[in-house]
């Protein structure tokens, strides 16, 4: 069993990062704390008191007027992405690394996205 200890961030897909920013910092104000540009992936942070909204670009991934997606923080991401992936559970995003975390986008039985989710050491 997997072992969810909080949420970990709240997140919305973006198709033009340049233009999200503009809206989520030059009209709300807000302040970026985590920018991440790789190839196929782009993501930015915003703390937000005890929360994080963040946005990002990842091939098959896109806006909906349904809502953002909610990250998961888990105990042990190994496990967890073990279990996941015994129970077959589809993975929309495979498990990757960034500065700050590993995460992963699973498939909920009626195609809800949620990110697994777990934050390196040092990063709160």
């Amino acid at each position: 069993m997997i072992k969810v200890n909080e949420v970990a961030f709240f997140c919305y897909p973006v198709t033009d990062m340049k233009r999200a920013r503009s809206f989520y910092e030059g009209i709300l104000g807000l302040t970026p704390s985590m920018v991440l540009e790789k190839p196929g992936m782009t993501w930015t942070e915003y703390e937000i008191g005890s929360a994080t909204l963040s946005l990002g670009i990842y091939p098959g991934w896109t806006p909906s007027s349904e809502g953002g997606n909610i990250a998961l923080e888990v105990d042990d991401f190994e496990k967890s992405i073990s279990v996941l992936k015994e129970q077959k559970i589809p993975f929309t995003m495979e498990p990757i690394e960034t500065p700050v975390c590993h995460m992963a986008i699973i498939s909920d039985p009626d195609g809800s996205r949620l990110l697994i989710h777990k934050r390196k050491p040092g990063h709160n």
